[in-house]
């Protein structure tokens, strides 16, 4: 089983030594190289990496690598591994090609453990944080081009969990199938929305709303048969709980918007 996880990364940071991992420079387009592969070679939306994040390390991965099973995580968040390690060494405990086989063994994608919300749908979060009408103009297209995920999107739009930073592992067939449905919504979303006076933090709607369409395309094809498993997420940094929580009860009860990432 031939298995490429690309680390997506846009500054030198540590990487695991596993040989499944493929550190990616995304955003490389006019920018010195920091020893990783680049994401601006062979076909590639690198120019686009302020609007679109993590995807333009996906769509390199999309259009020029070939292995049987393709994956994206993030510089400072990995899959977690499946066995029990004693080593305080966070590194020591992601996924690595043993567990990733085990992990895919019954099933044709995986994802990150679900994200609950509790109180927000995941519209209204994204309402509440950066603006809804984004995710409105993904639903007017997905209403006009790919009729048949009206009833997922209807069901995402409104659940109050999802999976999200737009990581997985899926088998090639299924991740070049979730990049074409995917990368053809957005590149007609850019088409109605300008983001010409937009500051950096609130360019990178493509990005984001990904995370949303990622839930849609896999409540369609799990309602056809597609199996998944949930792995949990390694953090690599410690992740500011407290301001993270009061961040997200601003944005709910006095409509504070999210003004940089957390």
């Amino acid at each position: 089983m031939d298995i490429k996880i690309i680390v997506a990364a846009h500054k030198e940071y540590r990487m695991p030594w596993q040989n499944i991992y493929l550190p990616v420079q995304v955003g490389a387009a006019g920018k010195e190289s920091i020893g990783y592969q680049r994401d601006d070679e062979g076909d590639n939306i690198s120019n686009k990496n302020d609007t679109y994040c993590e995807l333009t390390g996906m769509y390199y991965a999309w259009k020029n690598l070939d292995a049987d099973y393709i994956g994206l995580v993030h510089y400072r968040r990995y899959f977690a591994g499946l066995r029990y390690t004693f080593s305080k060494d966070p590194f020591d405990k992601i996924m690595d090609y043993v567990d990733a086989v085990q992990a895919l063994k019954n099933a044709d994608i995986v994802v990150p453990n679900k994200r609950e919300y509790y109180i927000e749908s995941l519209y209204s979060h994204y309402d509440h944080t950066l603006d809804g009408n984004h995710l409105k103009v993904a639903y007017r297209i997905i209403a006009k081009e790919y009729l048949d995920y009206i009833p997922s999107a209807n069901k995402v739009y409104h659940r109050t969990w999802g999976y999200m930073f737009n990581m997985l592992i899926a088998r090639k067939d299924l991740f070049d199938s979730y990049c074409e449905w995917l990368f053809d919504i957005l590149s007609k979303m850019e088409e109605y929305i300008d983001v010409s006076d937009k500051s950096a933090f609130e360019k990178r709607i493509y990005g984001r709303v990904s995370e949303i369409l990622f839930n849609v395309w896999l409540d369609y094809h799990i309602s056809q048969g597609l199996k998944i498993k949930e792995v949990k997420c390694i953090h690599m940094e410690k992740v500011n709980w407290i301001k993270k929580g009061s961040s997200f009860l601003k944005a709910k009860f006095i409509g504070k918007k999210y003004e940089e990432s957390f």
